[in-house]
């Protein structure tokens, strides 16, 4: 039996009204989630963190009966699809990439764009792994750079924050 809708949105994000929300989730201060984003707790619940960033075709799905847990300030770039247990701070999941439920990503780690991250076993992504290739290949990032990525992406999600809800509808009522 799926679990009951439970929508528990900070009134500091910004959720659009045409996002797919099912099962019980938590969004946090400052997340700005895309319409025709879609946000499913299947088994068990999702809490995602502040600052993050889903963009439209997103897919955020928990299979498993432990909480899915999004750290802060990660990016989920068009159509990425992603199933992990666990994710750290400052992640990027590039356009059209997919993660399996049986990775858990640390912190810092990209996946690239069109990438499909699928372990036969659990893993744990290192901080600073770079997933890459068609085959995707693996690379520890030197942290270079770091301070203004995470610059830049403060100011991509105030811009958002800003900006989405003067042309779509926000999504702020209970599912009760």
């Amino acid at each position: 039996m799926a679990p009951k809708d439970k929508f528990s949105i900070h009134s500091k994000a910004v959720v659009c009204q045409d996002v797919e929300l099912k099962g019980d989730i938590t969004i946090g201060s400052g997340t700005v989630v895309h319409p025709k984003a879609t946000i499913f707790a299947i088994s068990g619940p999702i809490a995602i963190g502040s600052g993050n960033i889903i963009e439209e075709g997103a897919v955020i799905l928990n299979r498993r009966k432990e909480v899915m847990r999004i750290g802060d300030e990660n990016l989920f770039e068009i159509m990425a699809r992603v199933e992990c247990p666990s994710i750290g701070n400052y992640n990027t999941f590039g356009a059209r990439s997919r993660t399996h439920h049986t990775i858990r990503v640390q912190n810092f780690t990209n996946i690239g764009a069109g990438c499909l991250a699928v372990p036969t076993e659990d893993e744990v992504l290192d901080d600073y792994t770079i997933v890459y290739g068609p085959a995707a290949e693996r690379r520890i990032w030197s942290g270079k750079g770091k301070v203004q990525e995470i610059d830049l992406r403060r100011k991509h999600a105030e811009y958002l924050r800003e900006m989405l809800p003067k042309f779509n509808r926000l999504n702020r009522a209970d599912p009760s």
